[in-house]
């Protein structure tokens, strides 16, 4: 005769139940990530610009999809997990459980009474399910200790992240300072190819009007063909600054064979002005920069480590309650139970562990004082760092001043040289000489303010005081860079 259940008899089927309802959600829960990664996995590029890009707007989309700040986020959302988990310590645990069992009945021992087989104490069939819940009370200072050890945990990784922003902008701004040299170099090999072009016509009119030898035409080809391979080499070296940038700033660069990716920018080369002082540059740096704030709080994590270790000296102290079921033990009835509450107190204190606590006690304080060693030594690691950044960027600074008026100078000696020559005063290779000049003086001039615009962006990481949306390499009217 098939038997139904009433309502309070469910209850002794709780552990089976949370069984099943365990094996049905592990493929769900399986199915779910592999949707979620199969999702992430086909998530699209970041769409490829389609206006020329000024610094301010390279600084905005690498904080949106530079690789580096999405795995440094990945790292905070690790990093506070962990303090979760710190935080645990000190909260109640609620726990279920649940067990069937069933046993051989001739383990089942009984007592000689009355008919055959006697009086069984234990039925061999039984289940048992709870509900508890526990709260630690003391446990020697770990509880607060990891309270503590949550709140560094996050300060470290928020300060590790900030680190990491301060870095990729200021390879983002190498990046682009880069790209714009890269382009001041066409423009002043393309310019240096057309004068030679121009001096090889001139020579060749000269030539064939008897005025000059074929000594001159030759060295005309000579210069031009001298000239070319330095305007090739400004080309590749564009082609593969624009690459860098569009690989840092998440990109995926165009698969279609054409080797000058479509990517313009709209800044130029332009001087940065300070007058800050190495006194007050370190002064910054000591009191901003993200890596000896992350470095401090990994200190006070050490300090909680050792509280924490030495907490293992003293006792542990919880309180619980809850409510159970369970089969009865006299009857074969699988389905009869008996249910009810239990409270109390729990005490733990280890006595001796042969060492194990002195050696944890002994661990955290070396990580400790090692932990302090880093902070000293990356603190006169960034002073050191401040005062070469700050030397690098004045000597930036005094090359610019030094070829400040020298273009203007190459471009009179040029029109000079010109006109003796054309006044017949003067040679061909016054001329050349010149000409070699002035590519010269342009390619310098627009080296030493690349390095100046770099070497003020390392001052300002090495100070930590990296502003994120600066513009101090570009104007309003400046021209788009291809």
């Amino acid at each position: 005769m098939r038997r139904t259940l009433r309502p309070h008899q469910h209850l002794p089927l709780l552990s089976v139940a949370l069984w099943m309802t365990f094996n049905a959600a592990v493929p769900a829960i399986a199915a779910q990530g592999a949707v979620a990664t199969a999702s992430q996995a086909s998530k699209p590029a970041p769409a490829w610009p389609t206006a020329p890009l000024s610094l301010q707007s390279v600084l905005e989309l690498g904080l949106q999809q530079s690789p580096a700040i999405l795995k440094g986020k990945q790292d905070i959302e690790e990093s506070l997990g962990v303090s979760v988990q710190l935080k645990s310590a000190a909260l109640p645990q609620v726990t279920a459980s649940g067990a069937v069992n069933s046993l051989d009945s001739g383990r089942i021992e009984s007592v000689p009474f009355g008919g055959a087989g006697g009086i069984k104490f234990q039925s061999d069939k039984n289940w048992n399910t709870a509900i508890q819940v526990s709260q630690p009370i003391y446990a020697g200072g770990r509880i607060s200790a990891s309270l503590r050890s949550a709140k560094w945990t996050r300060e470290a990784a928020l300060a590790s992240y900030q680190a990491l922003v301060e870095e990729t902008l200021l390879n983002l701004r190498i990046a682009y300072n880069d790209v714009l040299l890269a382009w001041e170099q066409i423009q002043t090999q393309e310019a240096s190819v057309k004068l030679l072009e121009q001096e090889l016509g001139d020579a060749r009119r000269r030539f064939e009007a008897g005025t000059v030898p074929r000594f001159n035409v030759l060295r005309a080809e000579v210069e031009l063909a001298s000239a070319k391979p330095r305007l090739i080499r400004a080309r590749n070296a564009h082609r593969i600054a624009k690459n860098n940038l569009a690989t840092q700033l998440g990109w995926n660069i165009p698969n279609n064979g054409v080797e000058d990716i479509p990517l313009q920018l709209s800044g130029k080369l332009t001087r940065s002005e300070s007058d800050i002082t190495l006194a007050q540059a370190i002064g910054r740096a000591l009191a901003s920069r993200p890596e000896l704030t992350a470095l401090r709080a990994q200190q006070s994590l050490r300090d909680e480590e050792v509280v924490q270790a030495k907490s293992a000296r003293l006792p542990v102290v919880s309180a619980y309650g809850g409510w159970g079921w369970q089969s009865r033990t006299f009857t074969d009835d699988f389905s009869g139970h008996v249910d009810g509450w239990n409270v109390g107190a729990r005490v733990d204190w280890s006595l001796w562990d042969s060492g194990l606590t002195k050696g944890k006690i002994d661990a955290a304080k070396a990580r400790r004082q090692k932990a302090s060693i880093e902070t000293e030594d990356t603190s006169r690691k960034i002073e050191l760092e401040v005062r070469t950044a700050h030397s690098n960027f004045h000597e930036a600074a005094e090359v610019l001043d030094s070829q400040a008026r020298v273009i203007e100078q190459a471009e009179e000696a040029l029109r000079l040289a010109n006109a003796r020559s054309e006044a017949g005063s003067g040679t061909q290779l016054d001329v050349l000489s010149a000409q070699t000049s002035l590519t010269e003086a342009r390619s310098t001039y627009a080296q030493a303010l690349r390095d100046h615009s770099v070497a003020w962006a390392r001052l300002e990481r090495a100070m930590g005081a990296a502003t994120l949306l600066r513009t101090n390499s570009e104007t309003p009217a400046s021209k788009p860079t291809k």
